[in-house]
């Protein structure tokens, strides 16, 4: 299949699924799907709504109400002046004004774990519970820095590039397909090669969804910024009961960070696993499982009000 009909299905893909919340912070794109305790599911780079559309199915099946945003310069949610990590809490917090969701938990993945960690901060009374799967930050705690890196084996100019473009990496995936699952998936090759049919399938369908790349790369590039900076956060401050889980060879580096987030938060269990990936290739089943173990274990009555 050729280059126009890849990115057409692709544009027709992002096309529907979503709605438009006017909210405080402006316009948010959103997915909502179920119905239950609510839980807010924060994309990581790459993404929008559609990233975790998979995680708001399963979740949804298990008896709760999935809101997906996309994020800042995410597909149709503008990028404002403000695009910090805190401007994104408070834009977490007026979708669920607009949705009349008093409370929610909160799953944030890879680049949505700083806006995640600032919406248990900055709105406590709205978390109900925190989840952070393979967080990417730059954590600065008075210990030795921990933070994410581009991928060993490319650089943060060829990871640019194939950004640049919906050709470029279209073009990069359909002829180097190696080097864009180890740049963009940060993942090893081989973890996915050999894997079974069902988790490549999800691997590379994250990684092919990420075009089209032109709708998402104001975002990319707020994201690049806000993960790059240091994140000095009164952790120790959220209450919320909170899962964290990464991946040991997650080429990204979060697994430390996770580990250090994990340490410092006051009601917190780490769960870490020794190979597959910043898309945890072969434990898709596991993760499913703890975050849906976590939250009945958190689980909040649904007020009136909120099934509106």
């Amino acid at each position: 299949m050729g280059y126009r009909s890849e990115i057409g299905r692709a544009r027709e893909r992002i096309a529907r699924g979503s709605e438009l919340a006017a909210t405080a912070c402006g316009p948010i794109e959103y997915a909502a799907l179920g119905e239950g305790p609510p839980v807010l599911l924060v994309h990581g780079a790459g993404g929008g709504f559609d990233q975790v559309l998979e995680f708001a199915q399963a979740l949804a099946l298990r008896g709760f109400r999935s809101i997906a945003p996309s994020r800042f310069g995410y597909l149709r949610t503008p990028l404002p002046a403000d695009a910090s990590a805190p401007a994104q809490a408070d834009a977490h917090a007026a979708l669920l004004d607009a949705l009349h969701v008093d409370r929610a938990a909160i799953v944030g993945v890879s680049a949505g774990a700083p806006s995640t960690i600032q919406f248990a901060l900055r709105h406590p009374e709205r978390c109900s519970a925190m989840v952070l799967l393979v967080p990417a930050a730059r954590l600065a705690d008075g210990e030795a820095e921990a933070r994410t890196n581009v991928p060993a084996g490319t650089t943060r100019l060829a990871l640019e590039m194939l950004l640049r473009s919906d050709f470029l990496l279209w073009a990069a995936m359909r002829l180097a397909p190696r080097l864009a699952i180890r740049s963009i998936l940060a993942t090893t090759p081989g973890t996915i090669e050999r894997a079974s049919a069902a988790e490549r399938a999800r691997a590379l369908g994250i990684l092919w969804n990420v075009l089209p790349v032109s709708a998402r790369r104001a975002g990319l590039s707020n994201d690049a910024a806000v993960v790059s900076a240091p994140q000095s956060c009164a952790l120790e401050r959220i209450a919320a009961p909170s899962l964290v889980i990464s991946v040991a060879d997650d080429l990204f580096g979060t697994y430390e960070v996770a580990r250090r987030i994990a340490s410092r938060l006051a009601q917190a269990r780490f769960v870490g696993y020794p190979d597959g990936g910043h898309v945890w290739v072969g434990h898709h089943a596991e993760v499913l499982a703890e975050i849906t173990s976590f939250l009945e274990a958190n689980r909040q009555p649904v007020p009136a009000q909120a099934s509106r």
